[in-house]
């Protein structure tokens, strides 16, 4: 090879080189979170996932994976919690290894406060544990639906019991350091039971006030060993007033905890039907907030543009509050990564899957990447 040929080798790689750096410093700054949710994989699909890992989200400069384990580790501190078939710890080591291979910035899960019962059946918690139960007055049916005379959606524990938060914190401290986590989200969405008027703690008082603390219970416990709480924001939003409803808003008057939690939460702002403009009330509240999406593509595209536009125009103050985004999925990893598969053979397309809809936002987010 010439000298002159050499030189315009390597002058094109540096060019590429060059390019590719400025297109990463660009999307850092436009969206420093890029993030990805979903259910932990059982033990046997592990493999599995570390390769989306590899080469789904770290390829589309996916940085931040929260991951939902709830029950399913094999716990050391309380046995009796997990799930059958639970991740060990060596399942864990090799999806921290692969995040920390790729630079993906790895967040654990377990619900908190509400979400103790799905559908008819009750959690491990409130299983195995009971008296933690705020509402242990009504029954799970036989058949569920909703609505009900219950308002049952899902369970709650009780903040104000005085065993609970020995039990609860073990498992976060024990799976915060098995992942070597630096944050955990705590969940805590759609919380419909809450200062119960049955409850002999809760009874009578201010429900926001029982949210804001237990949401500064929580993140106190995390800040003893330097870690950030993420939470969802639903509970933070008047469901009423702005229209939004009672699931991505609140009815039961908890939207004034906004006022009473710690200003270094990260809120998971979502919207899933249209794309709300609540990231500006978070922000403004002086909270930290990722604006995160499901299963429509046309909204999630929005949610990005949005995102990206909040954070051109903010003063630099508030621009640092709006964190980015982040596509949640709500089937189990192996189904979706089925899913996903196909949608990558046959291109994007405007179906209202999960598929679709994260394959749209990572598009949407490349595309403003790379535009001047």
């Amino acid at each position: 090879m010439s000298n002159r040929i050499k030189d315009i080798f390597f002058g094109f790689i540096f060019l590429m080189c060059s390019i590719a750096l400025q297109a990463q410093k660009n999307i850092d700054d436009l969206l420093p979170v890029r993030a990805f949710c979903i259910s932990a994989p059982k033990p046997v699909n592990v493999e599995r996932f570390v390769q989306f890992i590899n080469e789904d989200l770290a390829v589309n400069k996916i940085n931040t994976l929260v991951l939902r384990v709830d029950f399913n580790y094999q716990f050391k501190s309380h046995p009796e919690l997990q799930d059958s078939s639970a991740l060990s710890e060596e399942d864990v080591r090799q999806l921290v290894t692969a995040c920390k291979n790729n630079h993906i910035h790895l967040i654990p899960q377990i619900n908190l406060l509400g979400h103790q019962s799905w559908a008819g059946a009750v959690n491990k918690l409130l299983r195995v544990y009971p008296e933690f139960d705020e509402t242990p007055t009504v029954q799970m049916p036989v058949v569920y639906g909703w609505p009900n005379p219950d308002s049952l959606y899902c369970k709650s524990y009780c903040p104000l019991h005085p065993s609970v938060h020995k039990i609860v914190f073990d498992l976060v401290d024990e799976i915060c350091t098995v992942f070597e986590a630096t944050a955990f989200h705590a969940g805590m969405d759609e919380v419909f039971y809450l200062g119960d008027y049955r409850c002999p703690r809760c009874a009578g008082k201010d429900k926001a006030v029982l949210f804001a603390g237990e949401v500064n219970t929580i993140r106190n416990h995390l800040a003893e060993k330097k870690r950030k709480l993420w939470i969802w924001g639903d509970r933070l939003i008047d469901g009423k007033s702005t229209g939004i409803g009672e699931w991505e808003g609140s009815f039961n008057n908890t939207q004034s905890a906004v006022r009473l939690i710690s200003k270094d939460i990260v809120i998971c702002d979502w919207h899933y039907d249209k794309a709300e403009q609540t990231a500006v009330y978070f922000a403004n509240n002086k909270l930290a907030v990722v604006t995160s999406t499901w299963r429509n593509p046309a909204v999630a595209a929005t949610q990005v543009r949005d995102m990206v536009r909040y954070r051109r125009t903010a003063k630099p103050a508030v621009k640092k509050l709006y964190q980015g985004v982040m596509q949640t999925i709500w089937s189990n990893s192996n189904s979706f990564i089925d899913d996903y598969e196909s949608v990558k053979l046959s291109g994007i397309q405007t179906d209202t899957t999960q598929a679709n809809c994260f394959k749209t936002m990572l598009n949407e987010i490349k595309v403003i990447s790379e535009t001047p």
